[in-house]
């Protein structure tokens, strides 16, 4: 995805910017833009959330968060779940600050991230969960739905907490 993307912004205007720029500004840009610069960003992001010491609940001001917008940690699983399970072909879904700092849930097609300026729901992302099928496919074959129920065993809560206090 970074060679790509690197390559289809090469000697351009582009060629300097942060990869956040570059996302937020993605209906200026090539599709060659859009999907490889949004597989770095948004694979980046999954990466960084996850963890093999992970699960658990978040806690702290996230996990306040949290229950106060969704009214459990239960009801946000379900509802991050339900949004990548229902996903249409592939694409991802996330757990976002939105332009008010309130949390909310939401997901996108292929390699589109709630940075774009093309994004329907806008936000900051504080976790992504990858629903593609190369994502889960060794695995849980089609099971789309397991894949969902087993990737909160390995979801970084404290790396989660710190793309929320850093969004905050």
């Amino acid at each position: 995805y970074v060679t790509n993307c690197n390559n289809a912004i090469a000697g351009t205007e582009w060629d300097d910017k942060p990869i956040e720029v570059i996302m937020a500004n993605i209906s200026k840009l090539p599709p060659a833009v859009r999907n490889n610069g949004g597989g770095h960003f948004n694979h980046a992001l999954f990466w960084s959330v996850l963890s093999p010491q992970g699960g658990g609940e978040a806690s702290g001001a996230l996990g306040d968060d949290i229950a106060k917008t969704f009214g459990s940690f239960s009801a946000l699983k379900d509802q991050m779940s339900t949004a990548g399970a229902t996903r249409f072909g592939s694409g991802w879904a996330w757990l976002i600050l939105d332009a008010n700092g309130k949390l909310a849930v939401c997901s996108t097609p292929n390699q589109d991230n709630p940075t774009m300026d093309i994004a329907e729901v806008k936000g900051t992302p504080i976790l992504g969960i990858d629903v593609w099928e190369h994502a889960y496919y060794l695995r849980y074959q089609n099971r789309r739905p397991d894949y969902l129920k087993a990737i909160w065993d390995v979801i970084d809560w404290h790396a989660v907490a710190e793309r929320y206090a850093a969004a905050k």
